[in-house]
């Protein structure tokens, strides 16, 4: 078994060519070479077979026994969880390429490129260690980390603050209480706190030990608490508040902090919103090998920072008072109020709740709304079930597919075709380990502690089946979150935002509608999915955070 993750370098003729090329990645990786599909997929096997992990293959665009799709399909029947790339020799690129690169589109593998013709090519080398990183962050166990959970398997609170870390982008590892990191925990909080610990316990990036009751106990760690902004200094009324850091809530925060406002923005849970839970995100613009949610709100959140923006994680605001006569608006949450003369809501949605009781229970113990991709690794060999029918969910079920045995996406209507994305119905529809299973619905399921099966319904002819389940993600469809607004700021009948033209003609000053995100109290706005009207994507939520930014300086100027 290779001492290190293997990378498996694929070509007839050029093997030792290639085995050249990726000589800069020999300290961290074993590159192996293969002259055929077959002696790659028998090299792969035994790697697994000896409980080893294959990272990437690396495939010539032409090989003597296979064609190099049905090979890369094979490989990924024998490794799941490895990235596959295919390396074109420059003589063959265009005549291969046409025939090739639609299999991106139905996910056969995850890169075509040009083969290095010369030294220092990194451009090809910045798309391999893209791959990598990718297989690192959702595969391979961190090599080091932010944080350490001490917990007994199956606790609920445990696994959530995991996730929370994992959407951070801060790696984290559990450890049971009876490990040695556990009672090395344990015997600091004694010696702190003069009594026996309870648990989950979490050792943080900030030195000591906590022992929180809450995911927020955690969150508040990384940033402080919204009261830590003097009120007497110089900094009390800020210039922006965003209230969520979404995809929308972080482009305003780039572009208001980019502009010299001052900024801060506040989040309930972890930075990135819904859309920083997702495994992939393939048709966002400027990333043509994809990008992940979590690596794509991590990049924003340190643009933001950059510009000068403050962030506070685990804080959910509970209620605004808008401002009169150009008073600042106040925003009022458990770590303190903020002040800022204006606001942008950002939001965002939260997945409807399935209402079992008894798989509400399991929350967190087999059961998890959202994709939860920190316990994507514990469903190996297990059968998983995705409710849903939105990008999410499909994003979740491919990501899944790389570690269960069988992911069944269960949806309500026909089919995908209505709510999901083509890319995406089409990667789908080639997995082996992908099934769709439409008109259905999960009525009911239980375990011995922790989540052992479904009852799924049929609605055509009301019959019901129980099937064994390791995991249930629930991705049921959106909610806007603005029970907390006040009355003054208008919604729809669904609770979203109204913004612009869309906001009640009697609130109009002067018969002229706010701006096309603002709201029906001046001085703040809405963007992104909390916004009635909006597109739900994320590039278009991006777009609105930052297009709000020039009303928000229109508004400021004239205050």
């Amino acid at each position: 078994m290779p001492q290190h993750p293997a990378i498996i370098l694929v070509s007839e003729t050029r093997a030792d060519f290639l085995l050249d090329e990726f000589g800069r990645y020999v300290r961290d990786y074993t590159l192996l070479g293969a002259t055929s599909a077959a002696e790659a997929e028998a090299l792969a096997q035994q790697i697994v077979d000896d409980g080893g992990q294959v990272a990437l293959f690396v495939t010539e665009a032409r090989l003597p026994d296979s064609a190099v799709l049905l090979a890369l399909h094979r490989w990924r029947v024998v490794v799941p969880t490895a990235r596959r790339m295919v390396a074109a020799h420059w003589e063959d690129f265009l005549e291969t390429a046409e025939a090739l690169r639609p299999g991106l589109a139905t996910g056969k593998y995850d890169a075509f490129l040009l083969m290095p013709r010369g030294a220092r090519d990194e451009e090809f080398h910045t798309a391999v260690c893209e791959l990598l990183s990718d297989w690192g962050s959702t595969v391979a166990a961190p090599e080091v980390t932010t944080a350490e959970v001490v917990a007994e398997p199956g606790n609920a609170l445990a696994v959530a603050i995991r996730e929370f870390f994992a959407r951070m982008g801060m790696p984290s590892a559990t450890y049971a209480p009876a490990s040695e990191v556990g009672k090395a925990a344990a015997e600091e909080w004694r010696t702190t706190h003069g009594t026996e610990p309870t648990y989950p316990l979490v050792s943080h990036i900030r030195g000591g030990v906590i022992a929180p009751t809450t995911v927020r106990d955690v969150a508040a760690l990384i940033y402080g608490r919204p009261d830590s902004i003097d009120p007497e200094g110089a900094n009390a009324i800020v210039d922006l508040c965003i209230v969520g850091a979404g995809p929308a809530g972080l482009a305003a925060a780039v572009y208001g902090a980019s502009e010299g406002l001052s900024t801060v923005a506040v989040e309930a849970e972890a930075i990135g919103g819904q859309a920083g839970t997702s495994s992939m995100i393939r048709n966002y613009l400027g990333f043509p090998r994809g990008v992940s949610g979590m690596r794509l709100a991590q990049r924003a959140r340190s643009q933001a920072i950059r510009f000068g923006t403050r962030f506070f994680t685990g804080w959910e605001v509970t209620g605004l008072t808008p401002g009169a006569d150009g008073a600042p608006h106040v925003l009022h949450t458990d770590g303190g109020d903020l002040h800022a003369r204006t606001v942008v809501l950002s939001t965002g949605v939260t997945y409807r709740k399935l209402g079992v009781e008894p798989l509400e229970a399991l929350v967190g113990l087999g059961v998890h709304y959202g994709s939860a991709m920190s316990v994507a690794r514990e469903m190996e060999g297990a059968d998983v079930v995705v409710v849903g029918g939105g990008n999410s969910a499909g994003q979740a079920a491919l990501h899944l597919a790389r570690f269960a045995r069988s992911v069944t996406i269960v949806v309500r209507r026909e089919g995908l075709e209505a709510t999901m994305s083509s890319y995406l119905i089409k990667e789908i529809s080639y997995h082996h380990r992908v099934t769709v299973r439409p008109f259905t619905s999960v009525v009911d399921g239980g375990g011995g502690g922790r989540l052992e099966w479904l009852t799924l319904r049929d609605s055509r002819d009301g019959t019901a089946d129980t099937v064994p389940a390791g995991g249930l993600f629930l991705l049921l469809g959106a909610e806007p979150h603005s029970d907390w607004l006040p009355a003054a700021v208008a919604r729809d009948d669904n609770g979203y935002v109204l913004t612009g033209r869309d906001v009640p003609a009697e609130t109009w000053s002067d018969g002229v509608p706010p701006p096309s995100l603002g709201t029906t109290v001046p001085g703040i706005f809405a963007v992104g999915d909390i916004r009635s009207g909006s597109m739900k994507r994320v590039a278009a939520a991006s777009g609105e955070g930052s297009s709000v930014v020039p009303l928000v300086h229109a508004y400021l100027a004239g205050s």
